[in-house]
């Protein structure tokens, strides 16, 4: 016998980490306030492995303008400074021999519409990739009909998945509209 809901959780799984994918996405997007979150991608070579710097630093943001580094040992500053030069933050790291300050500069007009860009675009990525494993579980619904699935049954589960998909397009619809009005915010 066919399990309807081995179907449904696999698309709900899949569904589940599109819009996980897009969180992580959106948090590395700059929207003129300081977050520890911008820095989640950028590497430090310590001690011959690649790490994130909060793992060799202390990361704060004593103001909505600022980011404060306090690296563990003092060899890594150089080490920090290099890694977000490289990195596609934009930011010219200040050093004072104490900590790193990152000063996150105020978004022009026509950087936060570039900005909002981008989201719409990671957006439109995550509610791809919910449709398609609403698809593929439709897909698996239609050949288990043949494996002797009823088809009201495939019918159900079918309107099942479709509320599934439609609650995760309003939750990325939710998200893009909260990062864009953060965004737009002067």
């Amino acid at each position: 016998m066919v399990d309807v809901k081995s179907y449904i959780s696999s698309a709900e799984e899949k569904m589940e980490m599109a819009i996980m994918h897009l969180d992580e996405s959106l948090a590395h997007i700059r929207a003129g306030k300081a977050s520890t979150r911008l820095l989640d991608g950028i590497r430090v070579d310590s001690y011959g492995s690649l790490v994130p710097i909060s793992n060799v630093a202390a990361v704060n943001t004593p103001d909505a303008r600022s980011i404060v580094i306090k690296p563990w040992d003092k060899g890594l500053f150089r080490i920090i400074e290099k890694a977000i030069m490289d990195s596609d933050l934009g930011i010219t790291p200040e050093n004072n021999g104490e900590i790193i300050r990152l000063g996150i500069p105020p978004l022009t007009e026509e950087r936060r519409k570039q900005l909002s860009k981008q989201c719409k675009g990671e957006g439109e990525t995550a509610k791809i990739s919910v449709r398609n494993a609403r698809r593929d579980g439709i897909d698996g619904l239609k050949k288990a009909v043949k494996d002797g699935l009823a088809e009201d049954e495939q019918k159900n589960a079918e309107a099942k998945l479709q509320k599934i998909h439609d609650k995760y397009i309003k939750q990325i619809d939710d998200m893009l509209a909260e990062k864009d009005k953060e965004i737009m915010t002067v």
